[in-house]
């Protein structure tokens, strides 16, 4: 039994790894694109890349990572993403069918854009010692979890 299966139980688990509802302040803070982010996205060529390259974009800063199941974005994200972009929402349905690696090309892409890169041993040494302060203050490890997330989220 991993350890994160001790803390989490299946269900909460599936729940991390895929989208939360969207509420609507949530929905106008992460899910409306600039004029840099709209040009980042035109550099795709297909319409079902450029609206599944934008949830991707939009989704990173918001949850911190991407699920897999990139078609599974809550609704209201996607038609707010499509209306910007000027695309139909259900084009999305096509995205990342032809080949299983698309996605994670894509967002290897998308997280240099926002500036995000992989922890080096110092950061993770960082995060050893923010996660060990607050567990002197919380015995939860669900609650260490979440604030792991945020500072992981908040360092890119």
């Amino acid at each position: 039994m991993s350890p994160a299966t001790q803390v989490f139980s299946d269900e909460e688990l599936e729940a991390l790894r895929s989208f939360p509802a969207i509420g609507k302040d949530e929905l106008i803070r992460y899910f409306t694109l600039t004029s840099a982010d709209e040009a980042f996205l035109r550099k795709f060529l297909r319409p079902q890349t450029v609206l599944g390259v934008a949830v991707q974009l939009c989704t990173l800063p918001w949850l911190g990572f991407a699920p897999d199941e990139v078609k599974a974005a809550p609704p209201a994200a996607m038609g707010r993403l499509a209306r910007q972009l000027g695309i139909a929402v259900q084009v999305l349905r096509g995205y990342g069918a032809s080949r299983e690696q698309t996605c994670t090309d894509h967002l290897r892409q998308v997280a240099k854009y926002l500036g995000w890169r992989a922890a080096k041993s110092l950061e993770l040494k960082e995060l050893d010692e923010f996660l060990l302060a607050r567990a002197m203050e919380h015995d939860s490890p669900s609650l260490l979890f979440r604030l792991g997330c945020e500072y992981l989220r908040s360092a890119k």
